[in-house]
């Protein structure tokens, strides 16, 4: 589809959670590229200055959380706030983002040829390169038709586990996923924002929360499945 006659709305979401020292930078890079209509950050319960610095971007809108719901309610809250056909997800703490990365996951999208498409690292940090190729499907930097994410039961209880959710909804759905290589970016581990102590057990906190996520998507399996992930690079 050329770029040209696009006429679908799209929308790029960022949900975020104490990341003043680190959204800026993902902000220069949302707000210009070319085929997002609209950027809105959703600060989830934020005490720092997350709200504040993305206020100061005016292409941003900003949605403020009054206390932390997580990550799939924050996603959830920046998705219900769009009227856009396709939306996009992006990390608040990632290095390296250009706003070329962000066009390349909306691009196979409204292509057609795919119904979500899924950012993987390459090329960044070592940590953050090894913890894709382990688990590339749990990547935050995703995008995909608004009417599918908003038909995913349950997404707002969640919280770290919302990529493990969505997985499994499309894959059940059978929808048609690609894997897109962003090459260059990374995102910042939790010990690098928070200290080792406090970002140990944030990390903790958060694989504590995809595994529950694992467990409940399980246990709403209504038959077994069949069809293998869909997925390639694009």
């Amino acid at each position: 589809m050329p770029e040209a006659t696009r006429s679908t709305k799209t929308a790029v979401i960022i949900p975020a959670y104490n990341e003043g020292g680190r959204i800026a930078s993902v902000l220069r890079a949302v707000s210009v590229c070319k085929l997002a209509d609209e950027v809105i950050v959703v600060s989830d319960g934020s005490v720092d200055n997350t709200a504040e610095v993305a206020a100061r971007f005016p292409q941003v809108r900003v949605i403020k959380l009054l206390k932390n719901q997580g990550k799939g309610a924050a996603m959830l809250a920046g998705v219900k706030a769009t009227e856009a056909a396709y939306v996009a997800f992006v990390d608040a703490d990632l290095v390296g983002l250009r706003a070329e990365h962000v066009d390349s996951i909306f691009r196979p999208l409204l292509a057609g040829y795919c119904d979500m498409s899924v950012g993987i690292f390459r090329g960044g940090k070592f940590w953050s390169d090894t913890a894709q190729k382990v688990v590339p499907h749990l990547s935050g930097q995703r995008a995909m038709r608004r009417e599918l994410f908003l038909a995913i039961p349950h997404i707002h209880e969640v919280r770290m586990g919302v990529e493990v959710a969505i997985n499994q909804y499309v894959k059940r759905r059978k929808a048609r996923v690609l894997r897109v290589v962003l090459r260059g970016v990374a995102n910042y581990h939790k010990e690098m924002k928070m200290g080792y102590i406090k970002g140990s057990k944030a990390r903790i906190q958060m694989y504590s929360e995809i595994a529950a996520a694992m467990v409940r998507v399980r246990r709403k399996r209504t038959r077994p499945l069949r069809t293998p992930w869909k997925s390639d690079k694009f």
